[in-house]
């Protein structure tokens, strides 16, 4: 049988990397995907790939640093599909920024979508869980907030350590009524948003692309940076019930860079 099967799984900011990555594997797994996407062209793009195949996806846009697009975004996953079963809060922005860079805008951008954003859809989504009895939430967070010093800038490591700090309060909060909550913090991942940050680091470090890309990998002790599937499969572990008894963990997917 599959892992997810007939699972309702909302899916934020999957439109590119590792969301796309983890609705497609969702899908293959059996689950019921609610694609929450700024982007409708990406958006519906990967339901029809998702619905080509068999599975059942729905596009709603949504914008995650406004709150009505989030509460909007649970009432038509509830309303279409019965119930939520699964979120996975993987919507975050950030670019490359020095220290001395980052501005007020800059700071209100990264944690509007990668913190308080997400705050919000789990408190949204987790309001329909508690009615169910059941859930199961994913955040994606990353190795810069446990303080990896070659993250994209200090701003997005500052949101990315309030996401681990609010899945471990989540996890508590929520236990009483059956809702696990766990992390995942993937180290160097090849996605569109990894690429932006190469491109950031040639123009501060004036090296190639090749040259940053060695650059990443020779840091990590197995030496290979993360393709979207690596965090994917995870992500689909965490929402299965074979980890019913996990939650509040923030789980590390980034090659041996980092061990706490």
């Amino acid at each position: 049988m599959k892992r997810l099967n007939q699972q309702v799984a909302i899916v934020t900011g999957a439109g590119r990397g590792i969301g796309k990555a983890v609705a497609s594997h969702y899908a293959r797994e059996g689950a019921k995907v609610v694609v929450a996407e700024l982007d409708e062209q990406r958006g519906e793009q990967l339901v029809q790939a998702l619905t080509s195949t068999g599975a059942d996806a729905l596009f709603v846009k949504t914008d995650i640093n406004q709150i009505a697009d989030i509460e909007a975004l649970t009432n038509t996953a509830k309303e279409h599909f019965g119930s939520i079963d699964i979120l996975v809060n993987n919507a975050a922005v950030t670019r490359s920024l020095d220290f001395f860079e980052v501005s007020e805008a800059d700071w209100d951008w990264i944690h509007g979508v990668s913190s308080r954003g997400l705050f919000f859809c789990m408190q949204s989504v987790a309001r329909v869980m508690k009615e169910q009895g059941h859930g199961r939430i994913v955040n994606i967070a990353s190795i810069a907030g446990k303080g990896y010093p070659s993250t994209s800038n200090i701003a997005y490591a500052g949101a990315k350590g309030a996401v681990i700090a609010m899945t471990r309060i989540a996890a508590s909060t929520l236990a009483a009524e059956n809702i696990n909550v766990n992390a995942i913090c993937p180290g160097v991942t090849r996605t569109e948003l990894y690429h932006e940050v190469v491109k950031g680091k040639m123009h501060t470090l004036g090296k190639s692309e090749a040259e940053i890309i060695e650059l990443f990998d020779g840091t990590i002790p197995i030496k290979r940076s993360n393709e979207p599937e690596d965090i994917a499969d995870l992500a689909i572990f965490l929402a299965s019930s074979e980890a019913r008894n996990i939650t509040g963990q923030s789980w590390n997917v980034d090659g041996g860079l980092v061990y706490d």
